[in-house]
C-alpha cells in the first residue's frame, strides 16, 4: 500500500496564514495538520509516501524529510493546479501498475481504523453524513455500503453522504486510465479535473466501490473549523500538555498545549489554547486560540484567534486571524 497525499493547494480559505506557509503545515493541537495524517498512516503500516507539492512545496519537503526520516518519501511537483484529479495524475509515474494506493487530502484530520479499511477486498471511499453536502463530493449508497454513483459538489444532492478525502484504490491502473481520459477530453467539473469524476468513470466500467464510515473527521480548511478542531483534540487524551512549567503570576485553564521554551508572565491562558514553541506572552488573556511559534503578545485579550509565526501584538482585545511575521500595535 502506498499513500498519495496532495498538498499543492494554495489554501485560500486559510489566508493570510497560507501566504507564508503551506496549509498542511498550519498547526492544530500542537502539531501541523500533515503530521496528524502521516502519523496515522505510519501507525497503520504504510511506509511509502508520495507527496504532491506545489505552492511553498519546499517547506513541505523540508518538514517531511526532517520529521520523518524513516519513511520512504517521494515528491512530485504539480506545476499547474487543475484540481485533485490532475494532482493524482501528475504522480502517475510513481505508482506501479496495479499497486494499491490510499489517497488522503492534505487538509483533513480523521479518526478511523485504517488497518480495517486496508483489509477491505474492494476499492473504498470514506464517507460521513453531513447536513449540507453541496460543498463536497457526494456518494449514493445502496445495500449498506455499495457505492452506486459519485458526483462532485452537486447543486441538488441526491444523498447527504459526503466524501471526506480518503480513497482506497485497488485498481490504480484503471484510475490513471480514467484520469487520462478526463485530461485528454478536458472534462471538468467546477472548472477542475476531479478525482470524483474519474472514480465515477471507474464505477461505470464495472469496478466495485464500497463505502466506509469515519469515526471523526475535521476539514481544517477554514479558521473556525481549525479552532473547533483544536478544542476537540485538546480534550482528547494525548494532545494537551500534561506537565506545564511554572509561569510567574499566571493562571492556566486546561486544556492547553504549550510548546517548549515559552515565556508567560502575568497572564491567563486557556481553555483550548495551543501555543507554538518560544512564544512570549505578558499581561494578556488568551482563550480558544492558536498562537504560532516565536510570537510575542503584550497587553492582549484574544479569543477565537489564529496567530501566525513570529507575530507581534501589543494592546488588543479582538478576534484575530493574522499571518506570519505580522506586527500589530494597539497601545
Amino acid at each position: 500500500m502506498k499513500a498519495i497525499i496532495p498538498v499543492a493547494g494554495i489554501g485560500t480559505r486559510l489566508k493570510p496564514h497560507t501566504h507564508t506557509q503551506p496549509k498542511a503545515l498550519v498547526p492544530v493541537a500542537g502539531k501541523p495538520i500533515l503530521s496528524f495524517i502521516i502519523d496515522g498512516l505510519v501507525k497503520a503500516g504504510i511506509k511509502d509516501f508520495v507527496f504532491i507539492i506545489g505552492y511553498l512545496g519546499e517547506e513541505i519537503k523540508e518538514y517531511v524529510e526532517k520529521k520523518y526520516p524513516k519513511i520512504h518519501s517521494e515528491f512530485v511537483v504539480q506545476v499547474n493546479r487543475h484540481g485533485i484529479g490532475h494532482a493524482i495524475w501528475t504522480a502517475r509515474k510513481h505508482i506501479r501498475k496495479n499497486e494499491e494506493i490510499f489517497i488522503v487530502l492534505g487538509d483533513t484530520i480523521f479518526e478511523v481504523d485504517l488497518k480495517k479499511v486496508f483489509k477491505m477486498p474492494y476499492s473504498a471511499l470514506g464517507v460521513k453524513k453531513v447536513e449540507d453536502p453541496r460543498g463536497f463530493g457526494v456518494a449514493e449508497i445502496s445495500n449498506g455500503s455499495d457505492i452506486d454513483h459519485v458526483v462532485e459538489k452537486p447543486n441538488i444532492p441526491r444523498s447527504n453522504s459526503a466524501l471526506v478525502g480518503l480513497y482506497k484504490i485497488k485498481e490504480s491502473a484503471e484510475l490513471i486510465t480514467a484520469l487520462d481520459y478526463l485530461i485528454k477530453k478536458d472534462i471538468r467539473t467546477k472548472n477542475e479535473i476531479q478525482l470524483t469524476d474519474a472514480i465515477q468513470r471507474m464505477i461505470e466500467k464495472g469496478i466495485k466501490f464500497k463505502s466506509f464510515s469515519i469515526d471523526n473527521w475535521y476539514d481544517c480548511g477554514k479558521k473556525q473549523i481549525l479552532l473547533e478542531t483544536n478544542a476537540i483534540l485538546l480534550k482528547k487524551t494525548g494532545f494537551a500538555s500534561k506537565k506545564i512549567p511554572f509561569f510567574e503570576n499566571t493562571i492556566i485553564i486546561h486544556p492547553v498545549n504549550i510548546g517548549g521554551g515559552c515565556k508567560i508572565t502575568n497572564s491567563i491562558i486557556g481553555p483550548n489554547v495551543s501555543l507554538g514553541e518560544k512564544v512570549n506572552i505578558d499581561r494578556s488573556i488568551i482563550k480558544e486560540s492558536i498562537i504560532g511559534p516565536y510570537s510575542q503578545i503584550t497587553h492582549g485579550i484574544l479569543h477565537n484567534s489564529v496567530i501566525g509565526n513570529e507575530a507581534v501584538i501589543k494592546g488588543v482585545s479582538q478576534s484575530l486571524n493574522i499571518g506570519n511575521s505580522t506586527e500589530i500595535d494597539f497601545s
